[in-house]
């Protein structure tokens, strides 16, 4: 009977899902300059642009990859056809590279968009140079990275290159750590990498882990134990951070440190809310953005604008904020759409959003 009644209500939701997505796409000629949309063979956990896009598979039973796809944009001239859903423009995959498991995340190094990093099923995270690999994989299916970089016990998502220490990059795990590792390390042993510093400041899965935009020796981390962390690659202790906050009511997923504004970052939780934060005074939250129906798994700062950033998660919405709009007055109309700071709400997607990116070349 139970069986029953949840058959049901998977049915009932996924009609619902499958309304709200015809609604949305009746409307994206009123609610966008330009749509294109590119089904995937299999679903993706991780996104990053680049001049194009970073992507990676996760099958049920499957070989893996990690894939780059090419984004050719339309032309400016190009007028958008309200009566087409899609306009002139094109997604296509350019390199598959065989890939141990699914990918949990893929990052790749701001100096060298060549290297690419990922977070595996294993406790190994993996670098490869796509220069190096052929376009299509090998048939055999064998995995080949450049390097295997080693010091954790479990899986995980978190990943975060340096942006001004070409090849210092941070990885979080469900073992509680952090680790860091400088790729131009010589490798002991055929292609294997052990951590530089492991840190160990954590009681619960770290989420994320991400570096400070503007100093080279602070990150900063976040984990199911609800805390925010903050540390300093200069201090002599691993286990305890500069600055440890309780940051949400529930497990805290995700991290962003803004790009114009050294003391402003914003963290998401499962508590539903983005809390926006200044390092100068850690005790007090500056705000909670309140208006995600469920666990917000991304947050992350335009390049462009350093009062508007997105944040995404199960509720199927990337929410977009413009911290310029908190507390103006709104009509009694307005305030059932959201709160003033919620300034658009992307609805085109028909599950979770894991991860998104913001195109660095395109405001």
């Amino acid at each position: 009977m139970a069986d029953m009644e949840a058959a049901f209500d998977d049915a009932v939701e996924e009609r619902v899902i499958n309304e709200e997505y015809k609604i949305w796409k009746q409307n994206t000629p009123f609610l966008y300059d330009l749509v294109m949309t590119h089904a995937l063979e299999w679903r993706s956990l991780t996104a990053q642009c680049i001049h194009g896009l970073v992507l990676g598979t996760h099958t049920w039973d499957e070989q893996n990859h990690l894939v780059i796809a090419s984004v050719q944009l339309p032309n400016d001239d190009a007028q958008f056809d309200v009566s087409h859903y899609d306009i002139s423009g094109k997604i296509e995959i350019e390199i598959k590279i065989n890939h141990e498991g699914e990918v949990n995340r893929a990052r790749y190094m701001p100096q060298n968009p060549c290297i690419i990093a990922t977070k595996t099923p294993s406790s190994d995270v993996l670098v490869f140079d796509y220069t190096k690999h052929p376009s299509k994989p090998d048939p055999s299916g064998e995995c080949n990275p450049d390097l295997h970089l080693r010091g954790h016990q479990k899986e995980g998502y978190g990943l975060s290159w340096n942006p001004n220490l070409s090849g210092h990059l941070l990885s979080a795990s469900d073992d509680h750590t952090i680790c860091l590792w400088d790729i131009s390390a010589v490798p002991k042993e055929g292609k294997v990498v052990d951590a530089k510093t492991i840190f160990t400041g954590h009681t619960a899965v770290v989420e994320d882990v991400s570096w400070h935009l503007l100093h080279e020796s602070l990150f900063g981390s976040v984990a199911d134990d609800q805390k925010l962390m903050i540390w300093d690659t200069r201090s002599n202790s691993t286990s305890k951070p500069s600055h440890s906050v309780d940051a949400h009511n529930a497990e805290v997923n995700c991290l962003s440190f803004n790009p114009f504004s050294e003391f402003i970052l914003a963290t998401g939780s499962a508590d539903k809310t983005v809390a926006l934060w200044d390092l100068r005074n850690l005790k007090l939250k500056l705000h909670s953005f309140e208006s995600h129906k469920d666990e917000i798994f991304q947050v992350q700062w335009s390049p462009h604008n350093e009062t508007i950033l997105a944040s995404s998660g199960t509720d199927r919405r990337l929410n977009v904020w413009d911290l310029s709009k908190i507390g103006e007055e709104q009509s009694p109309e307005d305030a059932e759409d959201g709160p003033p700071e919620l300034l658009f709400i992307h609805g085109g997607h028909t599950a979770k959003i894991s991860d998104f990116s913001w195109n660095p070349n395109e405001p």
